[in-house]
């Protein structure tokens, strides 16, 4: 089990404390989880009572009267049979039953009790509820019991909890801001994204507008990764399962994944011979029959690309690039707009190299990430180099391989001369990892653009090229994607933007406002202009007041606005209203105009967003 932190060991307190709370005022609640998180901590409770904010208010009274009673967290070490008796002594077996049952057996198993209050909980936790300083309750929100939508549907009740009061009323006020940057919100004003029930959650419609944003970041990538030798690939969304059995990705993935594609024909044979569930899933598993999976990951076809030749010494580095779809079964009670997805597309690439240029290729990705958020203005981030924890066997492939590949993004990160952390457990299965943890305008972080490198699938899959010595050789891999998920990555830049984009990304560039009905030919003639030249740009020819068809294009977030009236129109000039740069105010010629801002395009400068 990994260490809590000190915060973590508040927050989790935290939870008990709430959970505490609860009982006293709702005595038939039933419980089921309580964990701390990155920004806080929630539970999980199936009531009868709906946890309005009011009764929320109620609850977090309750918890500020525990804390005040100090009581004490004491750690109860049981067997198996005291602790499904301790449950239903304190009538807890709806959901606390079935954790136990999670247990594995021979582990130990462990309670914490404060005051009246008993959990199942293998720790840590402060000593006293009086180390509680600074806490608050935030919201509810529906969760299925394991993430299951089969099973009930709980109320989870989230909170946050600080050391200091000074640090939670920091974090209260992130909060606000962050509401009025909510992607969701946002991506609905300004129409860029839908999700659909009927399409399914987790899954992002990409409305026109939200396409622009999505397609101008790809252009921009790829115009870098043409420039350093990349290739383009294509690949399908699904492959057999035999390809991800080499991999690993089937089964050591298999929690994250959708359940495996089977033919009828097979699954008719199948029921005549009178196969269960459960003996259905051992056969998928050991290999007895076959199927398809909605990919995972791309690199398993990356790798197949790369072995359906022979390869030279010559040939190597081979950068194989690819805006490639995959599909993760995340829980429900996880999704998030764009953020948090069950299909996204990801700008991966995969290296294939000699191990001697494994340095310059790895500082060659890292320069590419470090790019990508100089342009889009997030200079302020941390690198996290996250390892395998050598006591888990949910790494494939030898210890000499894994500290090769350690050792060698070790090196990569030292050269840049930045700060970072080292985190184990947190590698992906195959191989080790540099994440790019980056720190928006109102602080919160995100993780997005990450480097990998394995020695292990070019291992699994029998990769080779031929070297100077005309014997076979093993390549090395390096997996990264600056980007991320481009859903993710959109979603973090409408909240970091606040919609307010650089003119480069603005899905409408320029609107133009006719102040009255016999400009609008004039408007058109401008426009025609404007497009030939490649810019996004409409005209607001409704009937109006010039001030209320500003506020609407301020509202709609448009960097440039031109303005005709009478005296332009007999000048051949706009009156220029930007909010991407507002030293530009004042009257202008179209063709200066289209200049200036195709020149802003070019060199993608953000003072749109230095403005917002």
């Amino acid at each position: 089990m990994k260490e809590m932190t000190p915060l973590e060991e508040i927050r989790h307190s935290a939870a008990h404390i709430l959970a505490t709370a609860v009982l006293r005022l709702y005595p038939k609640t039933q419980l089921d989880i309580g964990p701390p998180t990155n920004s806080g901590f929630y539970y999980d409770f199936d009531s009868e009572i709906a946890f309005t904010p009011e009764i929320l208010e109620k609850i977090e009274t309750e918890m500020k009267k525990i804390i005040k009673e100090n009581q004490k967290f004491e750690r109860i070490e049981v067997s198996r049979d005291e602790a499904k008796k301790l449950i239903s002594e304190i009538g807890q077996e709806t959901y606390k039953l079935g954790r136990l049952s999670d247990i594995p057996e021979g582990e130990e198993i462990t309670f914490y009790r404060n005051g009246e209050f008993y959990d199942l909980c293998a720790g840590s936790h402060v000593n006293y509820t009086k180390k509680i300083k600074a806490f608050k309750l935030l919201n509810t929100a529906g969760s299925y019991h394991r993430g299951d939508s089969n099973n009930k549907q709980l109320q989870r009740i989230y909170g946050t909890a600080f050391p200091t009061k000074e640090e939670l009323a920091e974090h209260l006020e992130r909060l606000e801001k962050a509401k009025e940057r909510d992607h969701r919100n946002i991506g609905r004003e300004m129409d860029l994204f839908h999700i659909d029930d009927m399409v399914g959650q987790g899954l992002v419609l990409w409305k026109p507008k939200g396409a622009i944003i999505r397609n101008e970041l790809e252009k921009f990538i790829s115009e870098e990764l043409s420039k350093q030798g990349y290739s383009q690939v294509y690949t399908p969304h699904i492959g057999k399962l035999d390809l991800y059995r080499t991999s690993g990705h089937f089964p050591y993935y298999q929690d994250s994944q959708y359940p495996p594609i089977i033919h009828r024909e097979c699954l008719s044979e199948l029921a005549e011979e009178g196969c269960s569930c459960s003996e259905l899933s051992n056969k998928l598993e050991d290999g007895e029959i076959d199927g398809y999976l909605l990919k995972p990951m791309n690199c398993p076809m990356h790798i197949r690309i790369f072995r359906s030749e022979q390869r030279s010494y010559r040939d190597l580095p081979i950068r194989m690039a690819e805006f490639g779809t995959v599909y993760r079964w995340e829980q429900s009670g996880e999704l998030n707009g764009m953020t948090r997805v069950r299909g996204f597309t990801q700008d991966d690439a995969h290296l294939f190299i000699r191990e001697d240029q494994l340095q310059d290729e790895i500082k060659g990705c890292l320069e590419l990430v470090k790019l990508v958020f100089s342009v889009l203005g997030m200079n302020e981030y941390r690198i996290r180099v996250s390892l395998r924890d050598p006591d888990s066997d949910k790494y494939v492939g030898s210890p000499d391989a894994w500290d090769k590949a350690e050792d060698a993004l070790r090196e990569a990160v030292k050269a840049l001369e930045v700060d970072y952390e080292e985190e184990l457990g947190e590698a992906a299965f195959y191989g080790p990892k540099i994440d790019f943890v980056v720190k928006d305008v109102i602080g919160r972080e995100w993780q997005l653009g990450t480097v990998q490198v394995d020695y292990n699938l070019p291992e699994r899959f029998d990769l080779s090229y031929v070297g100077s010595d005309n014997l076979n050789h093993r390549p090395v891999m390096i997996h990264r994607a600056p980007f991320g998920s481009m859903e993710r990555f959109c979603g973090v830049l409408i909240e970091h933007f606040a919609g307010n984009f650089p003119t480069w990304l603005a899905p409408e560039q320029v609107r133009i406002l006719p102040m009255n009905d016999e400009l609008i030919k004039q408007a058109e003639i401008h426009l025609a202009d404007l497009k030939k030249s490649g810019i996004r740009a409409s005209i607001d020819s409704l009937s109006g007041k010039l001030g209320a068809k500003i506020r609407k294009a301020e509202t709609e977030k448009i960097p440039h606005m031109l303005i005709i009236g009478k005296k332009e129109a007999e000048e051949g000039k706009v009156s220029l209203r930007s909010r991407a740069k507002p030293d530009w105010n004042g009257t202008i010629t179209i063709e200066e105009f289209i200049k200036s801002v195709l020149s802003e395009i070019e060199q993608k400068t953000l003072s749109s967003f230095k403005e917002s």
